[in-house]
């Protein structure tokens, strides 16, 4: 069987799983909940994939470049299907058999994939995985609590910042590895894709904490904060094209990033005013 065709069901499965949730649960709290558990898979993948290269996905999706189609593969499982397992464990109260019983199916499915060959490990033992999984898991339950009785402290911002790094994330390296709309080369590996995956990473997580502090400041013309979002997006650009680290491949690579600098400023606004909100009742 085709590569791709196990990491489309893996793919189908988890979509399925979280219209399920999206149905019993219908509030806001259970969305922000996966967003927050895919900004801290971000950031753990961040570490051991792409900068330590713990283990290779081999999904077939994309064919013009084998790091983009190893990173597409990682998106598919850690950053897709474990948030969403997290997430309904906690929204539903699982307890920790549950979340062994998750860890387990996990396992198993990382076992299969490397028996068809289709994932490998570098320096990444089954073991990790199992051991890890349940933590994951129950750190999504801790989440949850926290989101559902806001504060204004570091659980907050922690909150604020996950989410908005799950969506920045997502809308930053995404087009590269679908449409190669640029390329970064700071020099850091071999693999050309890895270098700008790598790069891309530091970058969403350096733009996620500007604004998330630019929300915190107290703006006496409001739409200020967005000029300053748009101009320093347009001018971290240059500066990098200048010392040859950005290569901008397509017209609309720039204007589409200075865009989602304008939208990201919107939505940190907007998550933050409903992650201060006190829930009335669990539907909304």
């Amino acid at each position: 069987m085709h590569n791709s065709y196990w990491y489309y069901a893996l793919l189908v499965f988890s979509t399925s799983l979280f219209c399920f949730i999206l149905f019993k649960k219908r509030n806001t709290q259970t969305l922000f909940l996966l967003l927050t558990m895919i900004g801290m898979g971000f950031i753990i993948e961040t570490i051991i994939f792409n900068f330590l290269g713990c283990y290779k996905y081999n999904p077939n999706f994309i064919q013009h470049n084998t790091f983009y189609d190893n990173n597409l593969g990682a998106f598919v499982s850690n950053a897709f299907s474990l948030p969403i397992v997290a997430t309904l464990i906690a929204t539903f109260h699982l307890g920790w058999i549950w979340m062994v019983l998750f860890s387990g199916l996990f396992v198993g499915i990382e076992w299969l994939f490397l028996k068809l060959h289709i994932y490998s490990h570098n320096w990444w033992r089954l073991a990790y995985t199992g051991l890890g999984l349940p933590f994951y898991f129950a750190t999504a339950k801790i989440y949850y609590k926290w989101i559902l009785r806001p504060s204004k402290g570091f659980k907050h911002n922690w909150m604020l910042y996950l989410i908005i790094g799950s969506i920045s994330c997502s809308a930053h390296i995404l087009p590269i590895i679908f449409f190669s709309n640029r390329i970064y080369t700071p020099g850091w590996f071999e693999n050309s894709g890895r270098d700008s995956i790598a790069l891309a990473a530091i970058f969403y997580l350096c733009d996620s904490l500007f604004y998330c502090l630019m929300n915190k400041l107290n703006w006496k013309m409001k739409w200020s904060k967005y000029i300053l979002a748009g101009l320093l997006m347009y001018a971290v650009n240059q500066v990098l094209i200048r010392f040859g680290i950005l290569h901008s491949l397509v017209w609309w690579d720039q204007p589409y990033y200075v865009g989602l600098a304008l939208l990201l400023t919107l939505l940190t606004g907007i998550v933050d005013k409903r992650l201060s909100r006190v829930p009335s009742k669990d539907h909304i």
